[in-house]
């Protein structure tokens, strides 16, 4: 399993991102995980979502659509970790490459990547047992038509989970919080508290929530996170990215800034959304 699997005794970069919290990503080569990162690192992310998607979502053999899966190290978790099978889903990545690494990694058998956009997803409905989407629900999600398309796709009671990143609490009025504010971006307003996202989906009727919590100290690991990639990474614009990102989350110490899973039951007689929902264009991030 190529470039997962080596570690040595005497690897810095994986003594930096060992994560006692995170034992399953432990186990990932860290330069593999440095050089196919795309943000935040997806496979923390992904390890503290599961136990609250459950182990029937992400039983052996569970049919799981990885939406957004970037360079698919999510994919390659979740075929490694539960043996599920999934569909690694992206629009920016191209389905060729993922399966270069995919391939690489030893799990061909169990990841079809496919190119799709969240809006044009070209699956049957109640074809999947779960749905997972790490640091890119927040691009699409926030449609108040999309979840009902979206959990047309599970089969009755099955599962989705996702991770984005957060903000504590709602800004009062229509200015970010005062300290964020020589780093804020516009797409930054796609950041919502768990509350938000439990109303957001509560009210969608597709699915009874089942969890919408803040991760206590994210932004620790989203800062060590970036220190890593801001030194390690090979690609100019990641270090870039990832030295701004990681002057703000520094500059907030957690006051406004983390990470929220949120998780949902598909509800039986799901409510059909306009087709209008489908002619969007908005990515697969």
């Amino acid at each position: 399993m190529s470039g997962i699997d080596p570690r040595t005794s005497n690897d810095p970069l994986a003594d930096r991102v060992n994560h006692p919290s995170y034992p399953r990503s432990s186990r990932y080569d860290a330069r593999w995980t440095v050089d196919n990162q795309m943000g935040p690192n997806a496979l923390w992310l992904l390890e503290w979502l599961a136990p609250a998607l459950g182990l029937d979502a992400l039983r052996p053999c569970a049919r799981v659509l990885d939406l957004g899966c970037g360079r698919a190290m999510t994919s390659v978790f979740l075929a490694r970790e539960f043996h599920a099978q999934v569909t690694a889903a992206d629009l920016w990545v191209a389905p060729d490459d993922n399966a270069r690494r995919v391939t690489e990694a030893g799990f061909a058998d169990r990841v079809l990547p496919v190119h799709a956009e969240a809006h044009r997803l070209p699956f049957a409905e109640g074809g999947f047992d779960a749905i997972v989407s790490i640091d890119a629900y927040q691009y699409f999600g926030t449609d108040d038509l999309y979840l009902p398309t979206l959990t047309r796709l599970l089969k009755p009671g099955g599962r989705i989970g996702v991770v984005v990143p957060a903000l504590r609490e709602e800004p009062a009025g229509d200015e970010p919080p005062e300290h964020l504010r020589p780093w804020w971006e516009p797409d930054f307003w796609c950041f919502h508290s768990a509350g938000w996202w439990r109303r957001h989906w509560t009210r969608s009727g597709a699915v009874e929530v089942e969890a919408a919590d803040w991760q206590p100290d994210g932004w620790r690991d989203w800062l060590l996170w970036c220190e890593v990639v801001a030194e390690e990474s090979t690609d100019e614009f990641h270090r870039t990215m990832a030295r701004r990102v990681g002057e703000m989350v520094r500059a907030d110490q957690g006051r406004a800034l983390g990470f929220v899973r949120i998780v949902g039951r598909r509800r039986h007689g799901t409510p059909q959304a306009p087709d209008a929902v489908h002619s969007g264009t908005a990515p697969v991030a």
